[in-house]
């Protein structure tokens, strides 16, 4: 077994039996290697030689958290901060648990209900050794036709410390039928680290809901995160995301979207930053069962530096999704000679009367449109920035507020400058 899982399997400690299977299967079946299609472009091979500790308390300065207003709940190394927390004015209709037990919701997952036979064995890993290991978690839930404009801010951030930790945290959010929610979540960095964070979000979205859902990833530099979202829309639903990675040392994080109702709607949007050694993995998992759904996927992707971005965009509608609606557009640039980016989209169609477009590019920005912005002046490291800011507007669209889609486009900018030359 790798000094990983014998790490991580040390963590384990409790007697729920639900658990304790998920740990023996990931320990088990080990980590995937690359005879997995899931896991072709990302190795785990330097990852598979460290260990990593248990978190104790930990402290940040408060300073970090000045621009994320409240409602706002705040975790630092995978542990409930209430000190730096404000939730003590909620609005009425919505209920919030930071100090929810992972464990009743460890089954929440579907890819980690089986044994493990389905696929090759370890794709699900760190799904499986989040099932087993989280102990804390978020709990949101949105009474029927509650309407709440604020958004509700979900900070985890990272702190140095005297060694690599690990934590696990899983977390569930619920809207009632009718409900509105818009949720921000933060993934900060407070001083230099390697830690390893997994994560897994189970959304359940009921009939004529709508929740708007932004995910800013500005892990530390060192950092290694494993993320799952699985959410399932029901009928008249509506899920608008955007996802902004712009950090860490490897990210993986895997959205599968089930729309279970007739006219769900999902509008999953994203921006890849790979710049530095960073290396980024993206998966998608859509799948239309339900009549008349409809899904919109845009993504962009940067290249620098030896940056590196994989990006698979899986649709599926199944039998009897008629009248679906699918659309994926995934458009990438490269900045250096050294980055590279790798992109498959996957369209998979059990049905007749449908309409379904995908597409994937992997380019440089236009010759023509530099030239144009050095003629005025510009120098050829700013005019590259201009350009490659103005490819990174179109995910956000999916943002309504605009306060947040302008943070939100602040965020990549900053990114952006910081590449430098």
């Amino acid at each position: 077994m790798s000094a990983l899982l014998d790490s991580l399997a040390a963590a384990f400690h409790g007697d729920d039996a639900r658990q304790r299977a998920q740990l023996d299967v990931a320990l088990r079946d080990g980590l995937p290697g690359p005879r997995s299609e899931r896991w072709k472009y990302t190795s785990l091979r330097a990852l598979e030689r460290r260990s990593f500790a248990v978190p104790a308390a930990a402290t940040i300065d408060a300073a970090l958290l000045a621009d994320i207003p409240g409602p706002r709940l705040v975790f630092v190394n995978g542990q409930f901060d209430a000190a730096l927390s404000h939730v003590d004015a909620l609005p009425a209709g919505l209920s919030v648990d930071a100090g929810a037990a992972a464990e009743d919701m460890s089954a929440a997952d579907p890819a980690v209900e089986s044994d493990g036979d389905a696929g090759t064995p370890g794709d699900d890993v760190f799904a499986r050794l989040n099932a087993a290991l989280a102990r804390q978690g978020v709990r949101v839930h949105v009474a029927e036709g509650v309407r709440v404009e604020t958004p509700l801010q979900l900070v985890f951030v990272g702190a140095a410390a005297d060694a690599d930790l690990a934590w696990h945290l899983r977390h569930h959010v619920a809207l009632e039928a009718g409900a509105f929610l818009r949720v921000v979540e933060h993934h900060l960095a407070s001083g230099a680290h390697r830690h390893l964070d997994t994560s897994v979000l189970r959304i359940d979205v009921a009939a004529g809901a709508t929740l708007e859902h932004a995910r800013v990833q500005r892990a530390a530099d060192g950092a290694t995160l494993f993320t799952r979202t699985a959410a399932t829309l029901q009928q008249e639903s509506n899920y608008r995301r955007v996802d902004l990675e712009l950090g860490g040392a490897l990210s993986r994080h895997e959205l599968d979207v089930r729309l279970a109702g007739d006219r769900a709607v999902l509008a999953a949007h994203g921006v890849l930053l790979a710049a530095g050694r960073t290396h980024l993995d993206t998966r998608l998992g859509i799948e239309h069962l339900a009549r008349d759904t409809r899904c919109e996927l845009v993504w962009r992707g940067i290249g620098a530096g030896r940056g590196r971005a994989v990006f698979h965009g899986g649709i599926t509608i199944h039998p009897g999704a008629d009248g679906t609606d699918a659309r994926l557009s995934n458009k990438n640039l490269l900045l250096s000679a050294t980055a590279e980016i790798d992109t498959q989209p996957v369209l998979v169609i059990h049905t007749d009367e449908v309409q379904a477009a995908h597409g994937a590019t992997v380019g440089q920005p236009d010759p023509d449109a530099l030239f144009y912005l050095r003629a005025r002046g510009l120098p050829l490291d700013q005019a590259k920035r201009l350009l490659t800011a103005a490819f990174c507007r179109e995910p956000l669209a999916v943002v309504d507020d605009a306060p947040l889609r302008e943070a939100l486009a602040a965020q990549v900018d900053a990114a952006l400058e910081a590449l430098g030359g």
